[in-house]
């Protein structure tokens, strides 16, 4: 299984297209992680009902839309998270370092929501090296957050990690 996802639909365009700021910000805790999931959800072909959930799409990889018809919580849920980080290709396990000079959290840091964010982001760079984009250092972003008072808690909204 590789971090290759389905293409955005002919003529579509990314409302969040990765950039190293947008990248960093996740990693910082500047962003929710309903925003980092629905970035990889898009990804992975999921798609936005009218009921406000996300649900595998025609362009969902089988192994995801079988494990995860609807959209699983990828930072909240353990067994999301390790799906995800399984399906980094080896050769892509070291662009956090590399394209983001990312060394890792501090120890007083590492906590189960950050080291899923990590993943989240090591995914999306992933993703992005399969597909032979360049990362852009900037691009438009959404209205940061202020990092939550307890990194385990993480920000109003997002789920509960388990």
């Amino acid at each position: 299984m590789s971090a290759s996802s389905a293409s955005q639909p002919e003529g579509a365009t990314d409302p969040h297209p990765l950039s190293r700021t947008l990248l960093m910000m996740i990693l910082e805790d500047r962003l929710s992680d309903r925003f980092v999931c629905e970035l990889i959800w898009r990804r992975l072909g999921y798609e936005l009902q009218e009921d406000r959930t996300w649900r595998a799409g025609l362009t969902t990889p089988a192994a995801w839309a079988e494990a995860f018809p609807q959209a699983p919580e990828l930072i909240a849920e353990r067994p999301a998270s390790v799906r995800l980080t399984r399906s980094i290709p080896a050769e892509h396990k070291q662009l956090l370092k590399a394209q983001l000079g990312f060394a890792g959290y501090r120890i007083s840091e590492l906590v189960p929501r950050r080291t899923r964010r990590a993943t989240a982001v090591s995914w999306l760079l992933a993703d992005q090296a399969a597909r032979g984009e360049v990362l852009p250092e900037q691009g438009p972003l959404p209205e940061p957050l202020v990092p939550p008072e307890s990194p385990l808690q993480g920000h109003p909204g997002d789920p509960a990690v388990h």
